[in-house]
């Protein structure tokens, strides 16, 4: 059987495909940016037909550039972006309004409402996660309520609800499987991750009929057969995962206190806690960091909503670059006297905050404040909230020692500049791997070895190779007096209780 992985990577501003050889290398890979909806103040929408139809350029272009075919694949591996939530319609497959995105802040009252309930730590123990819109079944409710005669519908069996993986899923099997994985249930506030359940009580809570939602399954797994008409050839799915979660596969994290950060559009640091549920006392996420053999391994998340866009705020915004990767460049040319905080609470504030009424801020500006100090002070940002969740980490968990290593992928870790500074504010060691495509690699292992063409997990975790490691170097006053003057910007950012 050939080795060749075909890895769907669906992000929040672009949709990728990636064709794997049977050595774990990439040999052809497709992109495709797809629109920004923006409906209202703190509203953020996807057209899933429009990520439905970049799946499928992306994926046909991977496959052309490769000069393979269907008939060469051996599997898909899924990943997405985990909390965007789609409905549609049983029998044609139709949403029945644009996908919301985790971005998403329109079921803050929603989230109010039930905290004022006193219904927060119930849902919190059963699904680690806390009342934030963040979270899709919130999403689902708002659905089923705003769209005409969609609860209804619902309640009739008419209607079908998931994240992006689902909705892929069903697209890709001919409407045949409605199936999601354990990490992406996970990440659905409605899904109790002791049990590994639907939990029939916060569903009652929300208002969603049960019957609305996916098979839960292991992240390697069969998820069924795609539609011969859509490659050429049929080939089956065998792999899913949330993208943070395929992240923390991709750079071999299996070992409990092994942790790794992903920044893209958001940051996302998770440390495995192996089959240890840990219940944080520090507002940080507990969830299913991946689910093998039925077997879960669980894991500590801290989420930050900002860390790639304030670089697309530097470029797109207030326009002092012109490209994402001059953001380094810049920064480093900053005045070293002067110490300007940009809080980036543009979508509200993530772990350990949890306040989606924040708004961004910036603290410290003079009048020689200029774009390479804003430039440095973005950047910086990054790195502050970080250091923020790594402390949170370190007080749940006595396994998230002080010598803990963070391995790093995503966008921003190009920078040296950044990955430095990273290192600097973490007073721990950063490793970068040689391959970046850690959440694509990580889906693909995923349904590779489920097919049984790339090795199990022993073997593939000693195949990951550091590129370079990012030593901490800036004098602990200097460090202290930043840390500190972070930790002021950010008490004067949040909203009033």
């Amino acid at each position: 059987m050939t080795g060749f992985i075909l890895a769907i990577d669906q992000g929040t501003t672009s949709s990728r495909a990636i064709l794997f050889d049977g050595d774990m290398k990439v040999v052809g890979s497709g992109q495709k940016e797809f629109t920004q909806h923006y409906p209202a103040s703190g509203w953020v929408e996807h057209d899933p037909e429009e990520i439905w139809s970049s799946v499928l350029a992306t994926a046909k272009a991977a496959l052309k550039r490769a000069g393979r075919d269907a008939s060469d694949v051996a599997a898909i591996g899924i990943t997405n972006q985990r909390e965007t939530v789609v409905i549609w319609d049983r029998a044609t497959g139709r949403p029945i309004h644009n996908a919301i995105v985790w971005q998403d802040r329109r079921t803050a009252p929603l989230c109010q409402k039930l905290k004022k309930q006193g219904l927060e730590k119930k849902f919190t123990r059963k699904t680690g996660l806390l009342l934030d819109p963040y979270f899709s079944g919130t999403k689902i409710a708002w659905m089923l309520d705003k769209v005409k005669g969609a609860r209804k519908r619902a309640e009739n069996g008419e209607l079908l609800a998931g994240t992006i993986d689902s909705f892929l899923i069903w697209r890709l099997t001919g409407g045949k499987v409605h199936a999601t994985d354990a990490t992406n249930a996970s990440r659905t506030l409605v899904y109790n991750i002791e049990k590994n359940a639907w939990d029939d009580e916060l569903l009652a809570i929300l208002g969603i009929p049960a019957r609305m939602l996916p098979q839960v399954k292991d992240c390697a797994d069969d998820y069924g057969i795609t539609e011969k008409s859509l490659f050429g050839a049929e080939i089956r799915i065998l792999g899913v995962a949330g993208d943070q979660h395929a992240a923390t596969i991709g750079q071999a994290c299996f070992e409990p206190g092994m942790m790794k950060s992903t920044y893209g559009t958001g940051c996302f640091a998770l440390l495995n806690t192996g089959s240890d549920l840990v219940r944080s006392k520090n507002r940080l996420l507990t969830t299913i960091a991946y689910r093998l053999n039925g077997k879960t391994t669980y894991a500590l998340e801290g989420s930050i909503f900002i860390a790639g866009a304030a670089v697309q705020w530097l470029r797109d915004g207030i326009k002092v670059i012109g490209k994402a990767e001059q953001s380094g460049v810049l920064a480093a040319s900053a005045d070293p006297t002067q110490q300007v905080y940009l809080v980036p609470a543009f979508v509200g504030l993530g772990a350990p905050h949890w306040d989606a009424e924040a708004r961004g801020a910036i603290f410290g500006l003079t009048r020689n404040s200029g774009p390479a100090e804003f430039a440095r002070a973005a950047l910086e940002s990054v790195a502050f909230q970080t250091r923020d969740l790594l402390d949170a980490m370190r007080k749940d968990w006595k396994g998230a020692s002080a010598k803990t290593v963070l391995r790093v992928d995503g966008g921003m870790v190009a920078s040296d500049w950044t990955m430095q500074r990273l290192a600097d504010l973490l007073d721990a060691p950063v490793d970068r791997p040689t391959i970046l495509e850690t959440t694509a690699l990580g889906a693909a292992w995923l349904a590779g070895s489920k097919a049984g063409v790339w090795p199990k997990t022993r073997e593939f975790a000693r195949s990951w190779a550091l590129e370079r490691r990012f030593r901490p170097d800036m004098d602990a006053s200097v460090r202290s007096a930043k840390l500190a003057g972070w930790r002021h910007a950010v008490r004067r950012t949040l909203s009033p209780l």
